[in-house]
């Protein structure tokens, strides 16, 4: 068994610097390393040296985003947890709801500030931006899909 700390904890900065919150990226940075198929939470919180707690909140959080679920465990009392397959793709595919919005919020941004002024002027590009998103990003995903199922034996 490799020792795999360093990227883990790497890993995890990494996806804290994005926004998750530090135990959530630890936990998800857990899942990623492990050399089990699925791992339960009292493990998760022995290994991180983290609180039930925070376990059970970014269990909960990885999975509501589709990150994580629930896995068979016969012969075990306790809930297992995976990565789920497919959960970078559909991730990015749950995206595209807050793309639309963000896209939407922009939209109704630049009818408030009015057309000419300096804040329709960001929020334009701001709407555009998301406008590009929200059209390209299903596409990609299933490119994407479609490529990995063509490399996989």
């Amino acid at each position: 068994m490799a020792d795999t700390t360093e990227a883990a904890e790497h890993l995890a900065l990494v996806l804290a610097q994005g926004g998750l919150q530090k135990a959530t990226a630890r936990v998800l940075a857990a899942f990623m390393f492990a050399d089990e198929d699925s791992v339960t939470a009292p493990d998760l919180a022995e290994r991180l040296g983290i609180s039930s707690g925070s376990v059970s909140g970014a269990i909960k959080m990885l999975s509501t985003v589709g990150l994580i679920e629930r896995a068979a465990a016969p012969g075990s009392r306790r809930e297992h947890y995976r990565v789920r397959e497919g959960a970078w793709a559909t991730l990015m595919s749950a995206q595209n709801g807050m793309v639309q919005a963000m896209f939407q919020a922009a939209d109704r941004g630049i009818q408030a500030a009015g057309p000419d002024s300096p804040a329709a002027r960001r929020l334009e590009e701001m709407r555009d931006f998301y406008g590009y998103m929200f059209a390209h990003l299903p596409a990609l995903v299933e490119r994407w899909q479609a490529e990995r199922t063509k490399s996989r034996p």
